[in-house]
């Protein structure tokens, strides 16, 4: 077993935690006996049963369906090697096509049923937001929510709940400083998703450029026409449009921004910015008429993985690799990417957690080690015990045909007035057989 081979990168920062991570006796199948508790869900001898839910169909599908088959890839790689202390990750995620009544669903088959031990990087702002209750009631691990809202870092109130990428506020922090400082005298207008994903970026952004924006319009991410929110940006003389979308509405907000000649600076949220996916999604919106993969050209945005245009990068590497030989159909993209990373620390986090991972010990782990995982994340974690946030920061980039230039050096903060300071990190690459090795901790 690899956490056993003395290669262990990370070691505990605490005392004290043993006999939260580990079970107190093993009966048939690797289990409890019954009078130490009670079998720990999802986990036997052999595997490791986890659980997600995405948009597989409907408006959110396009690119978000890909994430969960780079995760399974990931799993099936690390799995085809052996697993993690000698039990195979058996991955389960299921449809929700973007809606809160189906997410409820389909997280209850997975709790209930099929007995996950841990949700992980289940999908969307307005989404997860109505299982987060659920989750917490009966105890399960909430890991790596693919969303960057604040509500994942609330331990206080959902101690089993984790972020994952990098949150809105802090993303909103980072571009509007670089607004402030490279375009001062800009009109800057907002284009934002009315819900959290949209306040929380609205929220960073003003903290630098509040008194340059001359508009904020907002749009329920169940409609399908923009154009009324693209015709007052205009009107109000933006010219920086700074839009938290989702892919298909940055599509919509292009094409009516075509339809009404409008051309402003565009600046994306790094969720709805891959060049490729938008101009797909123009094609199809536009019924033909509009096809152009490069509509996005000169735009600005975030990032804070190696996306797949850079071919020369050792996780890129790593991950065409693990797409080659355990992916489906299709290329390796940058959805897959995200899937990818997060099966990544999640394998982490599962070696953390010991040979007998437990829930309350899968969380402890996280929460001692986990702001120390070194992964394919340009920023480190923030977990502690007293933040269940997730990366720490950014660099903002020029979209350029499909692939994009970094602008800035990877930049991090907080939430709040926490300064903005740059990265004095090299950026490791992944290890030789592209699975890590985290020691328990003890």
């Amino acid at each position: 077993m690899r956490a056993e081979r003395g290669r262990a990168r990370l070691r505990a920062t605490a005392a004290g935690v043993a006999a939260a991570l580990l079970l107190a006796s093993c009966g048939a199948g690797g289990r409890p006996e019954a009078e130490s508790g009670g079998a720990e869900p999802g986990v036997t001898a052999e595997t490791v049963t986890i659980g997600a839910h995405f948009p597989l169909t409907g408006v959110a599908a396009p690119g978000y369906s890909e994430i969960p088959t780079g995760a399974k890839a990931y799993f099936d790689f690390v799995n085809d090697q052996g697993g993690v202390h000698g039990r195979t990750i058996r991955y389960l995620y299921k449809d929700d096509a973007y809606n809160p009544t189906n997410t409820s669903q389909v997280t209850n088959e997975l709790v209930l049923s099929d007995e996950i031990f841990a949700m992980v990087g289940g999908l969307g702002t307005p989404t997860h937001s109505a299982v987060l209750d659920f989750l917490h009631d009966n105890g399960v691990p909430d890991l790596f929510v693919s969303s960057g809202s604040l509500l994942w870092n609330r331990p206080e109130t959902y101690p089993n709940t984790f972020g994952w990428q990098s949150d809105y506020e802090i993303e909103g922090k980072i571009l509007g400083r670089y607004l402030a400082e490279n375009h001062p005298d800009a009109k800057v207008g907002l284009l934002l998703q009315d819900d959290d994903f949209g306040d929380d970026g609205e929220k960073g952004i003003r903290a630098f450029v509040d008194e340059q924006i001359v508009e904020a319009v907002r749009y329920a991410p169940t409609t399908n026409d923009i154009t009324p929110q693209i015709s007052a940006l205009k009107d109000a003389g933006a010219e920086i449009v700074v839009g938290f979308t989702v892919p298909s509405f940055t599509a919509l907000s292009q094409l009516a921004a075509q339809r009404l000649n409008f051309r402003p600076q565009w600046v994306y949220s790094n969720v709805g910015s891959d060049a490729a996916l938008v101009g797909s999604l123009l094609a199809r919106f536009s019924e033909g008429a509009v096809d152009d993969a490069s509509s996005l050209d000169g735009a600005l945005t975030t990032e804070y993985l190696a996306g797949v245009d850079e071919t020369d990068d050792p996780w890129v590497r790593l991950w065409q690799r693990v797409w080659d030989e355990h992916g489906g159909d299709g290329d390796l993209t940058n959805y897959r990417i995200y899937g990818m990373a997060q099966a990544y620390t999640f394998v982490q986090a599962l070696q953390a957690a010991g040979p007998n991972p437990t829930r309350e010990g899968l969380v402890r782990a996280l929460e001692t080690v986990g702001g120390e995982f070194a992964g394919p994340t340009f920023a480190p974690f923030r977990y502690s015990a007293d933040s269940h946030a997730g990366v720490s920061g950014v660099r903002v980039a020029r979209i350029e045909g499909t692939g994009s230039e970094a602008l800035t050096p990877v930049l991090l903060t907080d939430n709040g007035d926490a300064p903005i300071t740059e990265s004095t990190t090299e950026h490791a690459p992944p290890p030789e057989d592209g699975i890590p090795d985290v020691e328990p901790v003890n």
